[in-house]
């Protein structure tokens, strides 16, 4: 029998003395909703695969048939068009969009804001431009749907075993979903950010950040091949992501690249991006906001689109180990 939303957040108010694990436990036994998925690439794969693993009910679409098989083959329900899938979810629906933002973000909503009824939900867990996703808020709003800019870290890793959310919308909404993140993010992995634009206002200063110490990293690596001492750059990476001040997910990153290719002569140094470091920029600027380190990262990717450097090396192959993304190989 499933929990009703408002007896589940009173049963986890009243569970203050247990830990977090053995709270998520509690939720994890019931399926608690039944969700909507649309879009199933890289990231929205792994999301069904975690929400199916935590006892979420999953139905998803995509226009690839082949990331549909996949899916079914997980055990997840998948039809092949809107219609259908609204078909298959409750009279109160959430459904999750996890597909590129801008043109096809809006489409789809645009889409739904016609189908949809006073009182579903649709969460935007993309890489949407915050004012783009206040614009969305509004037109959903109008018909009384609810609307979350849900800005989504941890790369594909994340996704499927305990992602990074940070959620904007209506707080008296966001109790509804809320049990969802408790499922799917690591402890304290997802933070209710505020009104509606200010989760992906906070994952495009995110990313900034991101570019920033990915740029960092590609040059001290640059200097290091340049420098007179023969460095394993493998070890380098290991030693540093031991106990250093720079220990991180990336540094870790780092030291898989370099013990795949310790030269990384497979790659070329192109860094593409993905638009939200030139968002951040675009901000700062309009806040008057001093952020050199940012937008030379951004500009160091511009100029890896000119030329081929091993910074840009570096930075291609950590992207493509958080998040799966392209990369050049050398010739």
């Amino acid at each position: 029998m499933k929990l009703k939303v408002k007896e589940l957040q009173k049963k986890l108010v009243l569970c203050k003395k247990i830990t977090y694990n053995e709270n998520v436990n509690n939720i994890r036994r019931t399926k608690i909703m039944k969700i909507g998925l649309i879009g199933l690439g890289k990231m929205g794969m792994n999301l069904m695969k975690n929400m199916l693993d935590n006892n979420i009910d999953v139905v998803a679409y995509d226009i690839d048939k082949s990331l549909r098989d996949e899916a079914e083959q997980y055990g997840c329900i998948c039809v092949s068009s809107l219609e259908q899938l609204l078909k298959c979810l409750p009279q109160k629906k959430i459904i999750w969009i996890m597909v590129p933002a801008g043109q096809t973000t809006n489409t789809i909503i645009s889409s739904l804001s016609e189908s949809l009824k006073s009182s579903d939900i649709v969460i935007d867990g993309g890489n949407s431009f915050y004012k783009d996703s206040i614009e969305q808020y509004q037109l959903l709003k109008k018909k009384g749907i609810s609307f979350f800019d849900v800005g989504s870290s941890g790369g594909q890793n994340g996704a499927r075993h305990g992602g990074n959310f940070m959620i904007g919308g209506d707080l008296e909404t966001f109790t509804i979903i809320e049990p969802i993140f408790q499922l799917i993010s690591q402890n304290g992995g997802y933070l209710y950010t505020g009104p509606s634009g200010s989760g992906h206002y906070l994952k495009m200063v995110h990313n900034g950040i991101e570019y920033g110490m990915m740029q960092s990293i590609g040059e001290g690596f640059d200097l290091l091949e340049h420098s007179p001492y023969d460095y394993e750059n493998a070890s380098v990476a290991k030693v540093w992501n031991n106990g250093s001040v720079i220990r991180s997910w990336l540094m870790e990153l780092a030291e898989n690249a370099f013990n795949e290719d310790p030269k990384l002569d497979g790659l070329k140094g192109t860094m593409y991006s993905s638009g939200e470091g030139l968002w951040t920029v675009e901000e700062a600027l309009k806040r008057q906001v001093p952020i050199p380190v940012i937008t030379l990262a951004l500009q160091m990717r511009y100029r890896s689109l000119q030329d081929d450097t091993f910074t840009g090396k570096v930075v291609a192959s950590l992207r493509n180990g958080f998040g799966g993304h392209s990369v050049n190989k050398g010739e």
